[in-house]
């Protein structure tokens, strides 16, 4: 089996971490839709140890997660979710229990490889399944205005766009849009290296 790697996860691991460390610094349960290689939530889960860190992606991306999370043997940490944004989310998150109520959910490099149905749906559910008071954190590049933040953002949704012509660097104003839409209000806009951004929304 091939172990699937990202050299931008172990990047940006701890500038994000650093963030983290702060908006969910009273959360319990945290839902990462969109795991990858799992790398960021070895990570994440060994440094929040407060934290229940669910794992999810699409089955194809299972076999990578899952090893990693046996290799990594923390207690906090869960095995792979299966969660496609075209369909409902996993059922263990359909109703907030008493005792694991869903109070964060963080998601990195994935609002700009989806569609944009996609990325409505992704608030929809976000804000169905977030607890009151709860926290979404989202990583990644953002236009602001319509504008690129730079030109190497360019390049990349010039290349993105090549790749699938419904993926693209989002505007933060239409992202900000969906969030109000799901009962989601920005409180942090972080500036992160390699010109991304990490946004985190309060459900009120």
């Amino acid at each position: 089996m091939t172990i699937a790697f990202s050299q931008a996860c172990e990047n940006n691991k701890q500038p994000i971490l650093t963030v983290l460390s702060q908006a969910f610094a009273t959360t319990k349960t945290v839902l990462e839709v969109g795991s990858g290689t799992g790398q960021h939530a070895i990570y994440f889960a060994k440094h929040l140890p407060h934290l229940s860190w669910y794992t999810s992606d699409l089955p194809s991306n299972h076999p990578s997660i899952n090893h990693r999370i046996k290799e990594a043997q923390l207690s906090n940490l869960h095995s792979a979710l299966s969660l496609d944004l075209a369909n409902k989310w996993p059922q263990r998150f359909t109703q907030a229990h008493q005792a694991q109520s869903l109070d964060g959910i963080f998601t990195a490099n994935t609002m700009h490889i989806i569609s944009w149905s996609l990325v409505e749906k992704f608030f929809h559910q976000a804000g169905k399944h977030l607890a009151q008071h709860g926290t979404l954190c989202i990583y990644g590049p953002f236009n602001y205005q319509g504008k690129f933040t730079s030109k190497s953002n360019a390049n990349f949704d010039l290349w993105l766009k090549e790749r699938d012509v419904n993926s693209g660097i989002r505007d933060i104003e239409k992202i900000n849009q969906q969030a109000a839409l799901a009962g989601l209000q920005l409180t942090d806009d972080h500036e992160m290296p390699a010109n991304n951004r990490l946004l985190t929304f309060s459900k009120s």
